[in-house]
């Protein structure tokens, strides 16, 4: 097995891109990102894990 293939929406990751720039995220994100971004409880999740990803590979990276 080589593992699980996401693929996202481009709603949710327009949403990670936004949340994964912001020095202080909305608490919570998750309704902040459903409101915003007009997305699914589970999309919105999506959206936070992806932020997460991209903060992790921003500082990994430079």
């Amino acid at each position: 097995m080589t593992g699980v293939d996401h693929q996202h929406s481009a709603a949710v990751e327009q949403a990670a891109m936004w949340l994964a720039e912001q020095q202080e995220p909305p608490k919570p994100a998750v309704p902040f990102l459903r409101r915003t971004f007009g997305l699914s409880t589970h999309e919105a999740c999506e959206a936070c894990s992806l932020a997460n990803r991209f903060r992790i590979n921003r500082r990994s990276l430079g």
